[in-house]
């Protein structure tokens, strides 16, 4: 056993496997795996209590968090990735139809600064030409960052379930809701998957998630960490790509990275900053646009570098 043991809090996926149950170690560092469910109630806690040595983090609350000076930062080890048409959906005798009928309407998410309503409300603006000032953005829960203060036109519900607050008419539409057992909640986009692959192949984006980070004092200390980490996640993901392009079995996490790789290519979960360098300014910018940073910042000042082995 290592001297130096990194208390880590990531999700069960096929790429963490090997981390999970050591078949891919490092010979400078172990990893004290603590599990947590679900496994977005640790950027909270990363967040507020920096509970954690490295952890996965949502890359909204990540850019929001360094505005507010917490004391983490990104390896870009970018552990999912989504896209979200299929995310929205609308109470039917609310009239709406099409995403230009959103404007004026109250909207409900989570919270203002989750990653899902950023890359939404991003591509709702840029892609559907949805004005985004002329929504009243209702919120189910609070931010991860307690700091944070929303604008003016976010205000927040006494109700925590999207699709109550759909069923109700206190909101009209919402991103991330959920399935619903109801007739009367439909999806916006009825064709989600045509339409992730349009919205791809226009823009050329592949939303990042949740990525990973770690404290300052270890990446201040040990300079050699965030390589180390970045080594290690590619260790453990390689089998996995081999396995979910071979012909065994596939659990219905394999078959979704599948159907987005039918998208954007064999690999599914790229890491490393240049290949996703684009997406990530993309994603900043809609970040500065919504106001849930201040200003813009530059990828290379948020990432720790490091060596990107293939």
């Amino acid at each position: 056993m290592a001297d130096l043991v990194m208390r880590t809090a990531i999700g069960n996926y096929g790429h963490t496997k090997g981390l999970k149950d050591g078949s891919a170690k490092s010979d400078r560092f172990d990893m004290e795996h603590i599990e947590v469910s679900p496994i977005t109630s640790v950027f909270r806690r990363m967040v507020r209590g920096l509970e954690f040595d490295v952890s996965e983090m949502a890359l909204s609350t990540y850019l929001c968090a360094r505005a507010h000076g917490k004391k983490f930062t990104g390896i870009p080890i970018f552990l999912t990735r989504s896209f979200y048409h299929a995310g929205v959906t609308y109470n039917q005798k609310s009239g709406i139809q099409v995403p230009a009928d959103l404007a004026g309407r109250k909207i409900g998410v989570r919270g203002y600064t989750v990653t899902p309503g950023v890359w939404t409300r991003g591509m709702l603006q840029t892609f559907y030409g949805l004005d985004l000032d002329s929504v009243t953005w209702v919120l189910s829960g609070d931010e991860h960052v307690a700091e944070y203060a929303a604008p003016s036109n976010v205000v927040s519900s006494p109700n925590s379930n999207l699709n109550e607050m759909l069923l109700s008419g206190e909101i009209d539409a919402a991103i991330g809701a959920g399935a619903s057992d109801s007739p009367d909640i439909k999806p916006l986009f009825l064709d989600p998957d045509g339409a992730d692959a349009d919205w791809h192949n226009s823009t050329g984006l592949y939303p990042i998630s949740h990525m990973l980070v770690a404290r300052n004092e270890h990446l201040e200390s040990k300079p050699w960490l965030a390589g180390e980490l970045f080594s290690l996640f590619q260790a453990a993901k390689k089998p996995y790509l081999e396995h979910l392009h071979s012909s065994g079995d596939k659990t219905p996490a394999d078959q979704a990275l599948l159907k987005m790789a039918d998208i954007v290519g064999d690999d599914p979960i790229p890491f490393g900053l240049e290949s996703s360098r684009r997406t990530i300014e993309t994603f900043i910018q809609f970040n500065v646009d919504q106001k849930v940073i201040p200003e813009a910042v530059d990828v290379d000042d948020i990432f720790a570098t490091v060596s990107q082995k293939p």
